[in-house]
């Protein structure tokens, strides 16, 4: 397609009606990319591109013989999931095949900004510009005007004359037909997705323009919480103001500077509650903008495969502005929620062939002020001044089908008060090399990193480095492993290789080997380490439109993985179809085998346990989401050889009551019995079998109730109203305590049954409930007892909050935001009572309220 340029004035009001949109040489070649794939939309779509020194401009018309059946769904900015017609236009300004900008509208005006990047490997949602667009509906059907600054593009200097060719792609979805037609033939089983992009010609003597955005806010935070009234720290209304402000600059070649100074990120969703019984952190994803946008160029040391066992993410940006590390004790404690970010920028863009990414945050040293029991107050560091720093840069060749990356991150603390010398790291460390290559025009590809690791600090750090959960060097029955005590820096490495053929039938593989030293928590993300893996699956697409089906899909695959003692610590076998029929209804179902094997984790840190047999299935159905009200209902059930099992249903109900309005509502029951759970260790010189140390196991009956409620209620496209809630309950009753009789096996000696041991109830004499067992594990007078605490549990929680945006003028907004949470945990009590667990949820609540104020500068 060949652009004009402008001659007269351009009024984005979504008519197409000047003179100059009437000149320009439309282009309406489309085709579906599905249902039927290649095959002539039913509906015409005619596009025209205009440009000036400032901007690109784009009128699209878009024919429909049932323009009264047009899906025209009012949200707020950047909605996914809503049931509407779309258009997209994506510019690739880099022209290298591999990232495009994505500017999407509806028939009602609600924009979508959307970053693609790496071809086909994913996008950034997050990505905001600055741009107009205009729609209206008619008789013909719906027209969309954009006006698209340069000064939200990305790309280099031309000299004088010169014509920029840059990767063109518009693509019109119809929802009612759950049709896509694009401009430039694509279809979803194709290797690629920005490298199949046409091309936009005729853009002659368009300048670089400069590129300076400042963006400052103001907010103040009120916080309502219950407290005791006798504790100095507490305010029953504590209110703080807050100012930053956030900048983007364009810098030479189409590199971009951005830079935060004292973030707020009050507007962000909080995170779910979640009931952890493992030995490794909960995951939660990153949602503050500013870490978020780009965040695709920090992929450290991924790769492309198949199946896969762990994981480590090699830059996990939460890390920045974590709570604080060190736990202090008193009568009363007030100690921050989280580390303050005094300033973070990254640099990131694309030059010629190469792509950066640089950013580096340094968060302040946080100190608690603490009451001790003599009413003595006293001010103590818990975090430490720290430096942050992540930074990628890859090279292009062969017109982007191979690429050589290199990246790597690193933390750096001041531990120059004592109290932090024996806890964290001074330093941590990583680099990585990757590529990727693809051939036989794009529908193989390889992909590997290989990556490094190094930690430093004090002797006692390292040594909790070495017998932290990711790996126990303590284990006894390790031979490989054993604990330096003398050292002073922990180092290891990961390689990874990844295989991917794209197509009708598809094939996906991975190969990794993770050492036992490898460590990347400061700055990343990981489980466990010590271990090879290989996994492998293939599957069938078949997208030809039947009378029942518009496709369907058949999918295979299988995971091994073993640890560096050579040990096979997983086996498993999968499957899954996909089903998508004419009516809109998806189907997706699957089943799992796991074969028993070696579990070096379960004792947590001690010998070697086996996990059972396990199998099972799973299911999806997916409802037409063209009704009023549609449903989802997911359920599974897995069980092993044991009689353990977890049973989840869930069922997700949208409903859209308005044209404005999207309600959805998920409750969630899942039936959990975990026949090894691992509940505690005690030393005993006579338990020889398991080498000197008792390792205790409960079978654990957990019952998890929770129901996440979203309300989206949008006025405009520029002002809208938000809700999340999550009301959650848990339960927790553990019966059978018992020790690991042989290491290796599934052999367990029950207390009260085997080896004439006995246990004994220590009860609470006020409520009746167990506090603890004192347990006898051979019988009287053969060895000394023990006891272990009650495990039973019950907590409750209720988050959520609200959020009122009104976008005043472009690039600006103005924020009402609640926050409310309500939690609990009461020990010693693990029965489910429903009626009682939905009640304990609406507990005392902590309130939090913030109004913030953003103002956007351009230059």
């Amino acid at each position: 397609m060949r652009a004009s340029r402008l001659t007269g004035a351009i009024n984005i009001d979504g008519k197409l009606d000047e003179p100059d949109w009437a000149a320009a040489t439309p282009s309406s070649d489309f085709t579906q990319s599905y249902p039927k794939v290649g095959a002539k939309p039913i509906d015409p779509t005619e596009v025209r591109v205009l440009y000036d020194d400032d901007a690109l401009y784009v009128g699209v018309r878009m024919f429909d013989s049932h323009p009264d059946s047009i899906a025209a769904q009012l949200a707020r900015r950047d909605a996914s999931g809503i049931y509407s017609d779309w258009l997209h236009v994506m510019v690739d300004s880099y022209h290298d095949r591999r990232t495009s900008f994505r500017f999407s509208v509806n028939p009602r005006g609600v924009q979508k900004d959307v970053l693609e990047y790496d071809d086909n490997k994913g996008e950034d949602l997050n990505w905001d510009a600055v741009w107009q667009v205009a729609t209206r509906i008619d008789s013909l059907g719906w027209t969309a005007e954009y006006r698209i600054p340069f000064s939200q593009l990305r790309f280099g200097g031309a000299g004088k004359g010169a014509e920029r060719i840059w990767g063109f792609q518009v693509m019109r979805d119809v929802a009612r037909r759950n049709e896509r037609d694009s401009w430039s033939p694509w279809k979803t089983t194709d290797p690629g997705f920005v490298s199949f992009e046409g091309d936009l010609a005729g853009l002659v003597d368009v300048p670089r323009p400069s590129r300076l955005e400042v963006l400052p806010y103001v907010s103040t935070k009120l916080t309502r919480a219950p407290g005791d009234p006798a504790n100095p720290f507490y305010k029953a209304n504590d209110a703080k103001p807050s100012a930053g402000a956030d900048l983007k600059y364009g810098l030479p070649g189409g590199l971009t500077l951005t830079a935060t100074v004292n973030p707020d990120f009050g507007q962000v969703e909080v995170d779910p509650a979640v009931v952890n019984l493992s030995a490794y952190e909960t995951f939660f994803p990153e949602k503050r903008p500013f870490f978020v946008e780009g965040a695709n160029i920090f992929n450290i040391g991924s790769i492309n495969g198949g199946p896969s066992y762990g994981n480590q993410q090699i830059f996990y940006s939460r890390r920045i502005g974590r709570p604080p590390q060190r736990f202090v004790n008193g009568q009363f404690v007030d100690a921050p929620y989280a580390t303050t970010i005094i300033g973070a920028g990254k640099v990131s863009g694309k030059v010629g062939a190469w792509t950066v990414g640089l950013l580096n945050a340094v968060t302040s040293e946080e100190k608690a002020r603490v009451v001790d029991a003599s009413n003595l107050q006293t001010t103590t560091p818990v975090e430490p001044l720290t430096n942050y720093f992540a930074g990628r840069i890859r090279r292009d060749f062969r017109d982007g089908n191979t690429i050589i990356g290199i990246g790597g991150t690193a933390v750096n603390r001041d531990l120059s008060d004592v109290v932090f010398k024996n806890l964290l790291r001074s330093s941590a460390d990583v680099g990585s090399l990757d590529f990727e290559h693809r051939w036989a025009n794009r529908q193989w590809s390889l992909t590997g990193a290989l990556s490094k690791s190094l930690i430093e600090g004090s002797r006692s750090v390292i040594r909790n480095a070495q017998q932290s959960s990711a790996r126990y060097y303590q284990r006894p029955d390790a031979g490989y492993l054993s604990v330096d005590t003398a050292a002073n820096s922990l180092g290891g490495y990961s390689a990874k290789l990844g295989l991917n053929k794209s197509g009708t039938w598809q094939l996906a593989a991975t190969a990794k080997a993770i050492s036992p030293g490898f460590e990347v928590n400061d700055l990343g993300f990981m489980g466990r380490v010590d271990y090879r893996n290989l996994g492998m699956s293939g599957s069938y697409n078949n997208l030809d439109n039947g009378k029942l089906l518009r496709g369907y899909s058949l999918y295979l695959g299988n995971n091994h993985a073993w640890n560096y003692g050579g040990d096979k610590i997983w086996t498993s076998f999968f499957n899954q179809v996909t089903l998508n029929f004419t009516n809109l209804w998806n189907v997706y179902a699957g089943g799992e085998y796991d074969p028993s094997a070696i579990d070096d984790r379960l004792t947590r840190g001690g010998p070697r346990g086996r996990q059972p047999t396990q199998y099972g299935g799973w299911m999806e159905v997916d409802t037409d989401q063209r009704k009023l009200f549609s449903y989802t209902f997911n359920t599974f059930y897995y069980a092993d050889e044991k009689h353990g099992y977890s049973k989840d249903l869930s069922t997700g109900v949208r409903m859209r009551p308005s044209s404005s309005v999207l309600v959805t509502v998920s409750p969630e029951l899942n039936l959990l019995h975990n026949t090894i759970q691992f509940v505690g260790a005690s030393n005993d010189a006579l338990a020889t079998p398991t080498y000197g140390r008792r390792y205790v196991f409960a079978d654990i009956f957990q019952t998890t109730l929770s129901a996440t409620t979203r309300v989206d209620w949008t006025l405009s496209p520029l002002l809208s109203f938000q809700l999340y809630a999550q009301p959650f309950a848990s339960t927790g009753r553990f019966k059978g305590l018992k020790e690991l009789g042989k290491p290796g096996t599934q052999q367990y000696l029950v207390y009260g049954r085997d080896n004439g041991s006995t246990i004994s109830p220590v009860l609470d004499p006020v409520t009746g409930n167990t506090l603890s067992y004192t347990i006898v594990p051979d019988g009287p007078g053969a060895a000394p007892s023990f006891s272990i605490d009650n495990p039973d549990f019950r907590t409750h929680s209720l988050r959520g909050n609200a959020v009122v945006r009104w976008e005043y003028r472009p690039g600006s907004a103005l924020y009402f935001v609640w926050q409310q949470s309500r939690s609990d945990f009461l020990p010693f009590e693990g029965d489910f009572r429903t009626r009682r667990e939905m009640m304990a949820i609406f507990g005392r609540p902590s309130n939090v309220f913030l109004v913030k104020v953003t103002y956007w500068f351009a230059r």
